[in-house]
């Protein structure tokens, strides 16, 4: 094929869509045309947004465990013929009650259904299917409507008779008891036939437009916008955005319908916002651009009290409940770092990881209690530490007035930055990822195999009931004490250096 962007003409051959493709041009045109033509542009996911596709991919097989009897189409998803003469066959077998990633073609469209129920109807008549997709979320929302749609229009093309086509997914309301999961209160069956089937009416000609877009020589002239980012993030950013200056609109951040209306002006850069434009504070920082310290920034630094404990909390959000009197998704802690500066100036680390598959939660809370003992002020970045001790606290009423004195002793970085501190660096997000090698160049995260709490989430899940081997195992618990050692580091050196900052100003 030669290259769609160099003008030359190209004749394609009809291109076959899949649901997800199907997807991806709903969201953009450009983005199909690239992923259909040109898939190496793409950025590959990275380790945080892979845990959430193998979670959804753990949470698929976990569902077909509901439908007993059921039987997997084993042809892989590249091996189109065979999968669709292996459902051909199931479907034709009265004895099958359901298919798990049943193959179906038309209009140029193949799809691979997550789970086809067989409904039975009176003897002599031919079986009618609900069709059900599995999702890892907790609730519908509205994109799972267009997957559904595009799904339904192949499986009724293919000559099917849908009677219902419905959505799976984790119901967080179901407290796990012990013993084995209970999948019909796990999962939570909605049917959506209604809303469905008004979406349905809209893909054919969806179709035939995404198809003719994909004959053309070159990827249509679609600007970078909103769209990018919803209902998913776009693989293509980088590249579509790849020649942009720097402080390009796009970057400022917040509310994006303040940057829309800037474009519609035809600003094309931050610095070229009219000063007179409301802008938020944040936003007024990004557009000033210059390092600002406040003149109240030192005096607050000073009101901490030692030994300053620094605290930050590594949690597992399980889909499958493992432990009695746990509900799906619930925040599990396992993890803590504690960096403590005494008066004097020595720092000392203590930590905890829970590497066992049993219940982490009293072996935490203990270890922690402890390393934070009766004194010193306990700096933590964000809220979350403080949400996770008082749902703790309930867990635990015999740890509640510890946890009382501990939460009293608290004190948040983040907002502390956010009012009294900005560096150009920091791109108008405080995330500790973004201000850390803003303001301490010489301490980030890039040298750590495990680099975001998604990808921590998913290294600890990993170690803990998949991996065998001790080796990796060892590897992967190192990693995972690294990387939480590093962010309460980063909160010692991020308070060293505004201090220094602040007594400069002074």
């Amino acid at each position: 094929m030669a290259d769609a962007h160099n003008g030359s003409p190209t004749t394609f051959a009809p291109p076959r869509l899949s649901k997800s493709k199907y997807l991806s041009g709903l969201q953009c045109h450009k983005r199909l045309y690239l992923e259909i033509h040109q898939p190496n542009l793409a950025t590959p996911p990275d380790a945080s947004t892979q845990a959430i596709l193998d979670m959804g991919t753990e949470i698929g097989t976990l569902a077909q465990q509901r439908f007993r009897g059921g039987v997997l189409v084993k042809s892989g998803f590249r091996q189109r013929e065979a999968a669709l003469a292996e459902t051909s066959a199931l479907l034709q077998d009265p004895t099958v009650p359901a298919i798990f990633e049943g193959a179906f073609e038309h209009d140029g469209v193949l799809v691979r259904v997550d789970i086809m129920e067989r409904v039975r109807n009176g003897e002599g008549e031919s079986s009618s299917w609900r069709l059900i997709e599995v999702k890892s979320s907790t609730r519908v929302k509205e994109v799972h409507m267009d997957d559904l749609s595009i799904q339904s229009h192949v499986v009724r093309g293919a000559g099917l008779q849908l009677d219902a086509t419905c959505l799976m997914h984790i119901d967080t309301e179901y407290l796990y008891h012990g013993g084995e999961v209970d999948l019909q209160a796990l999962f939570s069956i909605e049917d959506v036939s209604e809303a469905v089937t008004e979406r349905r009416g809209l893909v054919p000609e969806r179709l035939a437009v995404m198809k003719a877009m994909l004959l053309e020589s070159q990827a249509p002239m679609i600007k970078p916008d909103q769209h990018c980012h919803t209902p998913y993030e776009c693989p293509f950013w980088a590249y579509c955005t790849k020649n942009k200056p720097p402080r390009w609109i796009y970057h400022l951040p917040g509310k994006k319908e303040i940057v829309s209306q800037l474009v519609r002006q035809g600003i094309v850069t931050i610095d070229d916002i009219p000063n007179d434009t409301r802008l938020s504070d944040a936003q007024r920082k990004v557009k000033d651009n210059v390092e600002w310290v406040s003149s109240e920034l030192g005096r607050i630094l000073r009101s901490l009290s030692y030994p300053i404990h620094h605290l930050d909390a590594e949690t597992v959000m399980l889909a499958r409940p493992r432990f009695p009197f746990t509900r799906p998704y619930q925040s599990l802690p396992v993890q803590w770092s504690n960096h403590i500066e005494l008066e004097s100036g020595e720092v000392m680390h203590q930590e905890f990881l829970h590497d066992e598959a049993s219940d982490p939660r009293r072996r935490w809370v203990e270890a922690l209690i402890e390393s934070l003992g009766e004194t010193g002020s306990i700096v933590v970045y964000s809220a979350y530490e403080e949400s996770l001790i008082r749902q703790l606290a309930e867990t635990f009423p015999e740890f509640k007035s510890a946890f009382k004195a501990i939460v009293k002793r608290l004190w948040d970085l983040l907002p502390v930055l956010k009012s009294h501190y900005y560096h150009p660096a920091f791109n108008g997000s405080y995330s500790i990822k973004s201000v850390l090698p803003a303001v301490v160049p010489s301490l980030g995260y890039d040298d750590l195999a495990i680099q975001a709490g998604a990808q921590a989430a998913a290294e600890y899940y990993r170690m803990v009931f998949l991996e065998s081997d001790w080796v990796e195992r060892d590897s992967i618990r190192e990693a995972l004490l690294r990387y939480c050692e590093r962010d309460t580091l980063a909160m010692v050196e991020l308070r060293r250096v505004l201090r220094e900052k602040a007594e400069n100003l002074a």
